[in-house]
């Protein structure tokens, strides 16, 4: 997950809005007023709760307000569209997760350009997948559940929290890698998911860390395994990383020019799962 200026920010943190300001005219005097953050997905999610870990301690060294405001619907597009119209001066920040890279192939038109409306500032933070079954689910580990799925082609599904969504991709490179044929059953969104597997209604899924692992820990769900580097200022605290840590994130911090280069070659990839696994193109 990462933060990003009107112009593009993976996770913001300290380091990622140094990186923003110094390109601004303003980089002697940044910030003057109060910052915005988008989270383009609903309040309660991982993003947002990163969002929030973040936003406290930048108001505390910059001494200005660093405040988020949640744009969902869409899929992320909307709140990244508003982001892409706002001035490009340093005072706009966006957090994005893995539709940032992954809708440019999944949706036929899009409000933005990933590339050229968006400048990279920092990968923040590191969350994996994690591949998770009922707990009455008869494999015990990956080995077990690709010899299940092998013995009966077709007859097991595997939820996730939506169609295009990174979780559904991720275990669509599963079924890729090992030659799988799993159903895949859609909901709308992370807990409906989970909800589905810990019924039983769908054994197996793919979710991320941050929402599946109070209810691992729990032993409502088994974990199968998770699909799984730095400068920093404000994310290196002791107390940061804690909070991070608790709820599944790890400290990932990278040069605005690395995560460009990461951006562009996550595209690439998830074009070709999306290709490879025959998703449609929403229009």
């Amino acid at each position: 997950m990462q933060l990003i200026r009107r112009h593009f920010l993976r996770l913001a943190c300290a380091a990622a809005a140094t990186s923003a300001v110094s390109r601004t005219a303003e980089a002697q005097t940044y910030p003057t007023r109060a910052v915005r953050i988008i989270v383009p997905f609903t309040a309660g999610g991982p993003a947002t709760v990163l969002a929030h870990v973040i936003a406290q301690p930048l108001t505390e060294t910059w001494g200005q307000s660093f405040y988020v405001e949640n744009l969902p619907t869409g899929a992320s597009n909307v709140g990244t569209a508003t982001a892409a119209k706002a001035p490009p001066d340093g005072y706009t920040l966006l957090i994005v997760t893995p539709s940032f890279v992954i809708n440019p192939s999944l949706y036929a038109k899009l409000a933005y350009d990933p590339i050229r409306d968006f400048t990279a500032v920092a990968l923040a933070v590191t969350s994996p997948h994690v591949l998770v079954v009922n707990p009455s689910f008869p494999a015990h580990n990956v080995q077990e559940l690709v010899a299940l799925v092998k013995a009966s082609p077709g007859k097991y599904s595997y939820a996730s929290a939506g169609t295009g969504q990174s979780a559904q991709l991720a275990c669509e490179l599963f079924k890729l890698a090992f030659g799988l044929d799993l159903l895949h059953v859609p909901f709308n969104g992370g807990a409906p998911a989970m909800n589905s597997t810990i019924g039983g209604h769908t054994p197996i899924a793919f979710n991320a860390l941050p929402s599946a692992a109070a209810l691992i820990k729990e032993g409502k769900l088994r974990a199968l395994a998770v699909t799984s580097g730095q400068r920093a200022k404000i994310l290196v605290r002791p107390e940061v990383k804690e909070r991070l840590a608790a709820i599944g994130f790890g400290v990932s911090i990278s040069s605005p020019e690395e995560f460009q280069a990461q951006i562009k070659s996550e595209m690439a990839r998830w074009a070709k799962v999306i290709h490879d696994a025959n998703i449609k193109r929403i229009e």
